[in-house]
Formats: structure tokens, C-alpha cells, sequence
């Protein structure tokens, strides 16, 4: 298996041969496969297109055991989620977080970070290192397996390693499904307004297409609200990955002072940012936001599709439950903290 599984910003991992197009092809053409088999099933089961993507690339991880497929696979698990976390930038205007306002912005960054802190928190208390915690709690507190696909990219080979990846994208995918369908019912328990309820669901839902299904099927009211602040919480993503990777720039893997190792911010999180920032202007044609955000969502689906086949299954059952009690912990803090702050701080 090559070493460089899903980044090397650091030096993590050892240079890929270079190779013509045909040494990628093998691979590629089974990631374009079970990415469409798994767009399918999305479209015609109404299940979320990540987890098709990643139950496929599980059901494919035989496949991994072909070398011919590595060159393939490694491109789309590296260069497609790279490609694709650009574009999540079209998603969003730095006009739609201000109109949030300053109470309901500074809750939701606040939601963000204390989740990520129950994340670390959890994970050390289980045995896990800070790593894990930020990718467990970073992938709960932003945008789900978009956010874990990034973070790891992010954290690099030394620090996450391809098991804890897959485990997080499962207890992301698992997690997100049951709070599409329980946080509703919280709300009209609760008898929430459209402005409480919306600010809630965009802000505890892991995954952006569940968080605004749930957020609809309250009210249309609900959906709008639970849209921006959803939004507001993918477009943390890039300053969470900057502050990450200054962090690794600082210091080495084992926690100790090392030399800087240059500007430390990875050309995606510039290019998310550059993207988004394009987009605030509104000169970005809908019908080509349109195009770049299904180019994005397949991006980043195939990239979970590679990542899950290349998977060690192996160390997934060694790991047993506690990697899933982290995102658990972490779900929950998450849904806590958005709770406390639609009731006492929003409307």
C-alpha cells in the first residue's frame, strides 16, 4: 500500500513514483464506478451520498489488495478531496454568515469550538491521542465527512492513520442519519419557533444535506435558517484548518517544539477561501455554482469511495467501540451546546 494515503503537507509520507495517465486509470475507473453506483442509490432511495460512497468502497476493500489499483486510488483519496474541498467554497458568502447577526455567529463558532474541545478531551480520556480528537470533533463540529476527509488531509499519515479515517466517516454517517430524524422531534417537543428550531438543526447536524432535510421538514422558515447556519459552520472549516496546520508548523508529531516548516496553510484552505470570497461578490454565474457544487459533492465522494476501499478492515475491528464512543461524546456535546444556545441565547 503507498505510503502518501491522503496527504503529505508535512513530509508525512514518502513521494509517489511518477507515472503516465494509464497507471491511473485501473484505479480511477473502479472509484468512478462505485461513485456512480453510489449516486444512484442516493438519488433513487433518498440515502445520503456519502455513506453509499463509503458502504460501496467497504464492499470493494478487497480490491485494495491489487497494486495495480494503488496509483488510481491513492489520486482520487489525495487530489480529488483536495479539488473538492476548493470548490465547498462556492457553498457559501461571507454575506450570508454576517447576516446571521453577532449573537447567533459567535454561538455558532462557539458551539464549533467546544465541540472539537469535548473531541480532544474524549479521546484522550480513551486512550486516543490529541489527533484523533480533533478529527472525531472537527468532522462533528463543521461539516461531517466532508470535514474528516479534510482534517485528515490536513493532520497527515503520522498523526491519523487510514483505520481511524474510515471509523470516523462511519460514526459520522451513522450519527448524522439518527440526528436528521430525532433533533425534529426535540423541536416540536420544545415547541420551537422557525428561528429557534432552524438555528438548532443547522447547528447539531453533522452533514449539510441532512441538516437541512431536517431543518425543512419543521418549516420552510426552519429550513432557511438551519441553511445559513449550516453554512456558516462549513465556512469555519477553512480557518479551523489553517489554525490546524500553523499548529503542525510549530511543533512535531510527538507534541515537542520542532523548526517551522514554511507557511504552514495547505493551497486548498487558500483556494476555499479565494472561492468563497469570489463568490461573496455574486459574480459567479449560478448555473456554473450549480456545475461546481455537483463537481464538488462527486469530488469528495469519490475521495470517500477511494478511502474506504484502501481501508484496513483489519484494524477497523481491532479497534473495537471506543473510536465511535469519541464521536458519540462529541455528537452529543454538540447537540447540547446548539440546545443551550437556541433556548436561552437566539430569538
Amino acid at each position: 500500500m503507498a505510503a502518501d494515503l491522503y496527504g503529505d503537507l508535512y513530509g508525512d509520507a514518502s513521494a509517489s513514483p511518477k507515472r503516465d495517465w494509464r497507471g491511473y486509470l485501473p484505479g480511477l475507473v473502479v472509484v468512478v464506478m462505485g461513485t456512480l453506483a453510489a449516486g444512484f442509490l442516493s438519488d433513487h432511495y433518498g440515502v445520503p451520498l456519502t455513506l453509499m460512497a463509503l458502504l460501496i468502497g467497504l464492499a470493494l476493500n478487497f480490491l485494495s489488495a491489487d497494486s495495480r489499483l494503488t496509483p488510481g486510488l491513492a489520486f482520487a483519496s489525495r487530489s480529488l478531496l483536495r479539488w473538492g474541498i476548493v470548490l465547498v467554497g462556492v457553498r457559501i458568502t461571507f454575506g450570508q454568515i454576517v447576516a446571521l447577526g453577532p449573537v447567533a455567529l459567535l454561538c455558532v463558532v462557539g458551539i464549533v469550538v467546544l465541540t472539537m474541545a469535548v473531541g480532544v478531551f474524549a479521546a484522550r480520556r480513551f486512550g486516543f491521542d490529541t489527533a484523533f480528537g480533533l478529527l472525531a470533533g472537527g468532522s462533528v463540529a463543521i461539516c461531517g465527512a466532508s470535514a474528516a476527509m479534510a482534517l485528515a488531509t490536513t493532520l497527515g499519515e503520522k498523526r491519523t492513520t487510514q483505520a481511524q479515517l474510515t471509523l470516523v466517516l462511519v460514526g459520522i454517517s451513522a450519527m448524522s442519519a439518527s440526528a436528521m430524524m430525532l433533533y425534529p422531534l426535540v423541536a416540536h417537543a420544545l415547541q420551537m419557533s422557525d428561528l429557534k428550531a432552524g438555528f438548532l438543526l443547522g447547528a447539531a447536524i453533522h452533514d449539510v444535506a441532512q441538516a437541512l432535510g431536517a431543518g425543512y421538514s419543521y418549516s420552510d422558515g426552519a429550513g432557511g435558517i438551519a441553511a445559513i447556519v449550516k453554512l456558516t459552520r462549513v465556512a469555519l472549516l477553512a480557518p479551523v484548518l489553517a489554525v490546524v496546520a500553523v499548529g503542525l508548523s510549530r511543533f512535531d508529531p510527538k507534541g515537542g517544539a520542532g523548526k517551522a516548516k514554511g507557511p504552514g496553510v495547505p493551497w486548498f484552505v487558500v483556494g476555499f477561501f479565494v472561492l468563497a470570497g469570489i463568490n461573496s461578490f455574486g459574480v459567479i454565474p449560478p448555473i456554473v455554482a450549480t456545475g461546481a457544487e455537483k463537481a464538488a459533492a462527486a469530488m469528495l465522494a469519490a475521495a470517500v469511495t477511494a478511502t474506504a476501499i484502501r481501508s484496513p478492515l483489519a484494524q477497523l475491528l481491532e479497534a473495537g467501540p471506543k473510536p465511535l464512543l469519541v464521536i458519540l461524546i462529541a455528537t452529543v456535546a454538540a447537540f447540547a451546546f446548539a440546545l443551550g444556545a437556541a433556548v436561552f441565547l437566539i430569538g
